[in-house]
């Protein structure tokens, strides 16, 4: 890695407590990495230039589908550019993150959504990490304004989705928008991100889970009164299954969670969802999950490379905050995660799938949109995925 090693690298250096509990895995890391930065030039060379952001690809039609900046996956791209770059060092991938930027700015100010922090975050916030400048800055703290606009003391959460004045829609999805918060209180003292953020991640403790620790999607609360309306399934089979990538979230969320805070009740709900999900009776033995652990027609169900790859970058950071016992559990199907993402099954052949990494994800089935598609976030926690692992077998 180079001077400009991930931030994620000096916390697990400083937290790393096992000697050589880890040793040097078999996943053939730095062709993984290669294979990714090429296909991200290539997919740089099929965007020609455009100001639209890579979504997925059509197989069918043999083009990109693609959105503008206010799409929640915006951040994406420009955020696994510079996660190549900062590995490869590769300019042609940091000219093309830069460029993107230039279109994200706009977002900085969009408070009609609380995936500022996926479309900021992952994007800007990478950006910053590698080579810092005012105006990144400037944008992140305006983008967390925005985020925290939507919070409401009543509900104690930031609001999901925009629906009817009596709704307040809360996903799990949103503790992953949390990060922007914390790193906004780091930069700028102000403590009303951190708070803010705390109340959100315990009133999301309290409400979203189940007593197996598995989690409903969303919740819809009385914005009045704080209670809750009704539960909802949302992308997963019905509100009483377990959706996979929700499930992924959750855990990748409480992880960051104790990483920010060192709070005890954050580090045991990140625990209690690996466990539900690596020792769950549908859990396929490559730790591939079907796209919902409840799903219909399972061992036939289609399986979501996403859901994997946030499972992956998540458990091996977790894997750095647990007994020794269950690191080395986590980091082990991490590893296996990333052996069989990085195969011919998810992996695509260069200068295929749109130059999309991964194959084999899925979107939103109740809707029937992005369904056995390549994913942009799926590629986004993949490759730091890759990147983490890298750190943890290159430590001396």
């Amino acid at each position: 890695m180079k001077k400009s090693t991930l931030l994620f690298v000096t916390i697990l250096i400083s937290f790393f407590p096992f000697g050589d509990l880890f040793a040097k895995g078999k996943v053939k890391v730095d062709k993984a990495l290669e294979h990714a930065a090429r296909q991200y030039l290539y997919m740089r060379s099929e965007l020609q230039g455009s100001n639209q952001f890579p979504k997925t690809y059509d197989k069918h039609m043999q083009r990109l589908k693609t959105s503008n900046s206010e799409w929640w996956c915006s951040g994406f791209y420009p955020g696994t550019l510079f996660y190549l770059y900062e590995d490869t060092g590769d300019k042609e991938l940091y000219a093309e993150g830069v460029r993107m930027l230039k279109l994200l700015e706009p977002e900085q100010y969009n408070v009609n959504t609380h995936d500022v922090g996926f479309m900021m975050y992952c994007s800007y916030g990478n950006a910053n990490r590698i080579a810092p400048k005012p105006e990144y800055k400037d944008i992140m703290v305006n983008s967390a304004r925005s985020l925290i606009s939507r919070f409401s003391p009543v509900v104690g959460c930031i609001k999901s989705h925009n629906r009817k004045p009596d709704d307040y829609v809360v996903i799990i999805d949103n503790m992953m928008n949390l990060e922007l918060l914390f790193w906004a209180t780091q930069a700028t003292g102000d403590s009303t991100f951190y708070d803010i953020a705390v109340k959100h991640a315990d009133t999301t403790l309290k409400n979203h889970f189940r007593a197996d620790n598995s989690l409903y999607h969303g919740l819809n609360y009385n914005p009045e009164t704080g209670e809750i309306k009704h539960y909802q399934g949302g992308q997963g089979f019905s509100e009483k299954s377990a959706w996979a990538r929700g499930q992924a979230w959750g855990l990748y969320g409480y992880t960051l969670m104790y990483r920010f805070t060192k709070e005890r009740k954050y580090l045991e709900q990140a625990i209690k969802i690996a466990e539900f999900t690596l020792n769950h009776p549908n859990m396929p033995k490559d730790l591939i999950p079907y796209w919902d652990y409840n799903a219909p027609g399972i061992p036939d169900a289609l399986r979501d490379a996403s859901a994997a790859a946030i499972n992956c970058s998540g458990l091996l950071e977790l894997s750095q905050y647990v007994s020794e016992e269950r690191a080395k559990k986590y980091y082990k199907a991490a590893e296996k995660m990333l052996q069989t993402l990085s195969s011919p099954a998810y992996t695509a052949e260069e200068g295929t799938n749109g130059g999309f990494i991964l194959k084999h994800s899925v979107g939103n089935i109740p809707s029937g949109t992005e369904v056995d598609m390549p994913l942009t976030y799926a590629d986004y926690y993949y490759v730091e995925a890759l990147c983490r692992y890298k750190s943890l077998n290159d430590k001396p």
